[in-house]
C-alpha cells in the first residue's frame, strides 16, 4: 500500500494532475498522427529509406536545437516556452490536415513539415524535461516521472488505434485533423498551472554557448550521470527505431496493413505502460540502476524475436516486451539523472537527454531504413539488439559505482 500511496501523492498536486492528464490528450493525438504519417509515407513510397528520412526529418533537429533550447530553459519561463511550442506544433497538424484532405499532400511537403515539427519539438523537449520537477515537491519526482511516462504510452496505443479507426473510415487527413483538436485542451490547461520553483529563471547571465558547453562538461564528468547516458544512447539508436520501421514490418513482413501498424503500435504502448506503471508504484530509485542491466537483455531479446519470425502473435509478443524495456531505459535513466543533478544545470543536463533520446532513434531510423532497402527490414533492425548487448556488458563492469553515486544522491 504504502508503494501505491507514492501515485497518489504525486496525483495530488494539482498543478502536476493538470499538466499529466491534459498533456495526455494531447499526447493520444501526437500518436495518432505520428502513425499517420508514418502510413502516408508507406503508403507514397513503399520505401523503408522514405520511413527512415521521415523519421530523421522528424528527430534529428534535436541534435542541434535541444542543447540550445536547454541553456534557454535555464534562462526563461519554461511554462511560456511549452505553451509557444505546443501552438507551433498545433498549426503543423492543422498544415498537415488541410494538404492531405485537398489532395495536394507530396512526400516532399511531407518531409519538410515533419522537419518543422522536429525542429519545434526539439526546444519542447528541453523545455518539458525540466517542467515537471518545477511542479510538485521533490519527493513525488520518481512517481510523477514514472507517470508521465506511463500515460504517454497509454496515449501510444489509444492513439493508433484511433488513428487506425480514422483512416480506415475517412482517411489519413483525419487523424492530422484530431491531432489539431487534442492541443488545445492541453493549451487551456497549461495557461492554470503555476510553478511551485523555477530554478534556472533568470540565474544565468553569462554567454550562452558557453553555459551550454558547462552543462555538457558537468554531464559527461559526472561519475553517475555520464555512464547511464550511454544506457539511453543504446536504447535510442539500437531498440527505438523500431517504432519507425513498423509500418514496413506491417505490411511487407507480417502482411497486416494499416490495421495490423495500429495494432504493433497499441500492443507496443501496452508493454510500455505496464513497465511505467511498475515504475510509478517503485516511488524509489534503489535498485534502478540494475534494473537498466535487465531492461537492455529485454530490448535485445525483444528485436531478435521480431526479427526472426513472421508469425503475427510472436510479433505481437516481441514488440510488447520491447516497448516496456525502451521504457524502463528512458524513464529508469531520467529518473536518476533527476535526482542527481543540480537543479541549475537541469535544463542543460536533461536537454542532453533530450538530444540522445530524440536525436538517437533518428539517426537508428536512418541507418536501418537505409540497410533495409540492401538486407530487410528484419536485418537491419536486428542489428539493433547487437548494439542493446554491448551497452549491457559494458554497463555491468560500471554498475557498483554507478549505482552507488545515482541511487544514493536520488534519496537526497
Amino acid at each position: 500500500m504504502r508503494r501505491w500511496g507514492a501515485i497518489a501523492g504525486a496525483l495530488g498536486q494539482r498543478n502536476f494532475a493538470l499538466y499529466l492528464w491534459w498533456g495526455w490528450v494531447s499526447l493520444i493525438g501526437f500518436w495518432a498522427q505520428r502513425v499517420a504519417v508514418g502510413w502516408l509515407t508507406w503508403e507514397m513510397t513503399h520505401s523503408g529509406a522514405w520511413l527512415g528520412l521521415i523519421a530523421f526529418a522528424d528527430l534529428a533537429p534535436c541534435v542541434v536545437i535541444t542543447p540550445i533550447a536547454g541553456g534557454l530553459a535555464d534562462r526563461l519561463d519554461r511554462k511560456r516556452m511549452v505553451i509557444w511550442t505546443q501552438s507551433l506544433a498545433m498549426l503543423q497538424a492543422v498544415a498537415l490536415a488541410v494538404l492531405t484532405l485537398s489532395g495536394l499532400i507530396e512526400i516532399w511537403s511531407l518531409f519538410l513539415l515533419t522537419l518543422f515539427l522536429g525542429m519545434v519539438m526539439a526546444v519542447n523537449t528541453a523545455a518539458r524535461l525540466t517542467l515537471v520537477p518545477n511542479l510538485l515537491e521533490r519527493e513525488h519526482v520518481p512517481s510523477a516521472l514514472a507517470l508521465d511516462s506511463g500515460l504517454f504510452n497509454v496515449a501510444r496505443f489509444i492513439g493508433p488505434a484511433i488513428a487506425g479507426a480514422l483512416i480506415v473510415q475517412w482517411g489519413v487527413g483525419a487523424a492530422f485533423v484530431f491531432n489539431a483538436v487534442t492541443f488545445l485542451a492541453f493549451l487551456a490547461a497549461l495557461w492554470r498551472i503555476r510553478l511551485i520553483r523555477d530554478e534556472g529563471k533568470g540565474r544565468i547571465v553569462g554567454n550562452l554557448f558557453a553555459e551550454v558547453g558547462e552543462g555538457l562538461r558537468y554531464a559527461f564528468k559526472h561519475p553517475g550521470i555520464g555512464p547511464v547516458l550511454i544506457v539511453i544512447a543504446a536504447a535510442a539508436l539500437g531498440a527505438k527505431p523500431y517504432i519507425d520501421l513498423l509500418p514496413g514490418f506491417a505490411d511487407e513482413v507480417y502482411h497486416r496493413g494499416a490495421e495490423g501498424l495500429a495494432q504493433f503500435t497499441a500492443v507496443s504502448g501496452i508493454g510500455a505502460f505496464v513497465a511505467a506503471a511498475y515504475l510509478a508504484q517503485r516511488g524509489t530509485t534503489t535498485g534502478l540502476t540494475r534494473l537498466l542491466l535487465w531492461a537492455l537483455a529485454a530490448a535485445a531479446f525483444g528485436l531478435f524475436l521480431f526479427c526472426s519470425t513472421d508469425n503475427y502473435w510472436v510479433g505481437l509478443a516481441a514488440i510488447a516486451v520491447i516497448g516496456a524495456s525502451v521504457v524502463i531505459c528512458g524513464t529508469g535513466t531520467q529518473t536518476l539523472m533527476q535526482g542527481a543533478v543540480d537543479g541549475a544545470m537541469r535544463g542543460r543536463v536533461m536537454s542532453l537527454y533530450g538530444v540522445i533520446f530524440r536525436g538517437g532513434p533518428a539517426l537508428g531510423a536512418l541507418v536501418m531504413g537505409v540497410a533495409s532497402d540492401f538486407v530487410g527490414l528484419q536485418a537491419a533492425l536486428a542489428g539493433g539488439g547487437l548494439i542493446c548487448i554491448a551497452a549491457l556488458l559494458w554497463l555491468r563492469r560500471r554498475y557498483r559505482a554507478v549505482s552507488a553515486v545515482l541511487e544514493a544522491e536520488g534519496k537526497g
